[in-house]
């Protein structure tokens, strides 16, 4: 299964009074509109979502902003692929088969 929280343990990294406190504080300090910006303007739609700015262990209200549920996913995956592909960059040069 792909996609969510599937095989994640970024929920038990959260702090206890993250779903109580911090992300209603969050949404509601946003009014429940995404932050993210696009082309240098707001995207302004209903947001669902609380989304770490920087540091993803820095649970300060001035770390977190609210995002709609299309741009946190871009977000995440753009993060992501970076993830996978600075991890590419670092492995050698596979010879050619033929060559060996």
């Amino acid at each position: 299964m792909s996609g969510g929280w599937a095989g994640s343990n970024r929920r038990a990294e959260l702090p206890r009074d993250w779903y109580t406190h911090i992300r209603p504080f969050v949404l509601a300090r946003d009014e429940h509109r995404c932050r993210n910006r696009i082309d240098g303007r707001v995207c302004g739609r209903r947001a669902n979502q609380v989304d770490h700015i920087g540091d993803r262990d820095n649970h300060r209200p001035e770390n977190l902003q609210a995002l709609c549920e299309d741009c946190h996913a871009k977000k995440s995956s753009a993060q992501g692929n970076a993830a996978r592909w600075a991890v590419r960059r670092q492995r050698p040069k596979e010879r050619h088969p033929g060559l060996l």
